[in-house]
């Protein structure tokens, strides 16, 4: 304790300096007896990083989403960390560490251990827009934000008051400056500052506001809903890789059919997925088309709050399958034939994306495998089951078909078939294929009539040279 307190007198340096110097926006100060936070949903790792910064004589502080959840009593998925050292000084603390970003430089601090790498996100301390000048373009969006600054600036520039909150592990203290306490007990996401100005800083905000929303159940203060609808289109301007991240974060948060709707009532889902035009606009939505979805995303939702991994590839599957299901039918009736009709149907649906959120190409692929696997399932004879369930995508197709099974949109009776064919030993397997012979024509989709497979004339052997016959 005695060299910590001679290193922050003797330290000549320009951050802490300029941090000490600024006294005002006082903090109101939580006790662990008030704010509950239970120790051991901390992250190791994000403590010790809380730590090495103040040995090192810096202010830092567990902050953001993490400290909101640990007070509702939530195990966070994500840990960042606030200080007032700046990346470079972050960076020589830790040997694996590297500095990101260019907009907002940040430190991104990696740990190994035995199971998935935790990278602990460091920022540092930000100072208010008034300081940042030519770093804004003219419609108020933040082009480049490395200006630091103090705590109370950096607790102004964050967005909701119960995101603005600082936990300090070693005194068990929260920090919290725009009553983000008193907001969670009444259930209210409130924008700090000027809501309209707090969006055209960053349109994406407005995501955030209806994603926090569907995951704490509150509801968004009058002022900070009101912009949204007149601000909407703004979120179009936003990078594509932006813009995705976001939206992948919407979806997979556990609450995604919540937030979804959300984004209907916000009307913020113009032009982010072409499905989503067409199933939460009335006038357009179909019932199987919203069964369809509904039930994806709940299913989605139940793997995630029971800690189960989800494919993002999958997921998008979904999502664009009412479309390509359109596509698809459109090019049947156009004369052309099952499977090239589906694989013409899989460009138009992706190629549609190009004006609203562009997705990545590696989950692009994934949902071209699940989408052309669909066909497959309905051949039983010869080799083809052995060689589909041999797919190393073969569970994420499975899984989608029995999805549209439980839509109604293909026989249930198909399910049934794949899923004691999985589960049955080499006798029961031939026996169900040989049951499947007989209903060979009469198990294809609701949607998409099957086409019978033309019979081949048995070729005569040619006797070899010599042979008698």
């Amino acid at each position: 304790m005695i060299t910590k307190f001679i290193k922050r007198i003797l330290r000549r340096d320009p951050m802490v300096r300029h941090t000490a110097a600024h006294t005002s926006g006082a903090p109101k100060r939580i006790p662990k007896k008030s704010h509950r936070i239970d120790p051991h949903l901390l992250s190791k790792n994000a403590v010790k990083v809380t730590q090495t910064l103040q040995q090192a004589g810096y202010e830092a502080f567990i902050v953001g989403g993490a400290v909101r959840d640990l007070a509702l009593g939530i195990s966070p998925k994500d840990f960042d960390v606030a200080t007032n050292a700046t990346p470079e000084q972050v960076q020589k603390l830790f040997r694996k560490a590297r500095l990101i970003g260019r907009r907002f430089q940040i430190v991104h601090v990696t740990f190994f251990g035995k199971g998935q790498p935790e990278i602990i996100e460091v920022s540092t301390f930000r100072a208010l827009l008034e300081n940042a000048g030519e770093h804004v373009a003219e419609n108020g969006r933040i082009l480049r934000d490395n200006v630091w600054g103090s705590q109370h600036e950096d607790a102004a520039r964050r967005d909701f008051s119960i995101n603005a909150m600082y936990y300090d592990p070693a005194s068990e203290t929260v920090l919290d400056y725009h009553g983000g306490m008193a907001d969670m007990q009444k259930k209210t996401l409130r924008m700090i500052g000027d809501p309209a100005k707090r969006y055209r800083e960053d349109p994406i905000r407005m995501l955030r506001a209806i994603r926090f929303a569907a995951k704490t159940g509150f509801t968004l203060d009058a002022a900070t809903l009101a912009p949204i609808s007149k601000l909407g289109k703004l979120i179009h301007d936003v990078p594509s890789a932006r813009l995705f991240d976001e939206i992948l974060k919407l979806l997979m948060s556990g609450y995604s059919w919540a937030a979804i709707q959300g984004l209907r009532d916000a009307g913020l889902h113009h032009g982010l997925l072409p499905l989503l035009d067409h199933i939460l606009d009335s006038k357009e939505g179909s019932k199987e088309a919203n069964d369809f979805v509904r039930i994806a995303l709940a299913n989605t939702d139940q793997r995630i709050q029971a800690g189960k991994s989800v494919s993002a590839g999958f997921l998008f599957a979904t999502l664009l399958w009412p479309d390509l299901l359109r596509n698809w039918k459109k090019n049947i009736a156009k004369g052309v034939s099952n499977v090239p009709a589906l694989l013409d149907a899989m460009d138009e649906t992706i190629a549609s994306q190009s004006n609203g959120m562009v997705i990545q190409r590696r989950f692009e692929s994934d949902m071209r495998e699940i989408w052309s696997m669909q066909p497959r399932f309905e051949k039983r004879v010869g080799r083809y089951p052995y060689r589909l369930i041999e797919s190393p995508r073969f569970r994420a197709g499975y899984d989608f078909m029995l999805l549209r099974c439980a839509t109604g949109e293909q026989n249930p009776a198909l399910g049934e078939w794949w899923t004691n064919f999985i589960e049955s030993d080499s006798a029961g397997q031939e026996a169900l294929m040989a049951s499947a012979k007989k209903d060979t024509g009469n198990m294809g989709t609701g949607a998409l009539p099957a086409k019978r497979r033309r019979r081949r004339k048995a070729k005569v052997a040619t006797p070899p040279e010599g042979a008698t016959s």
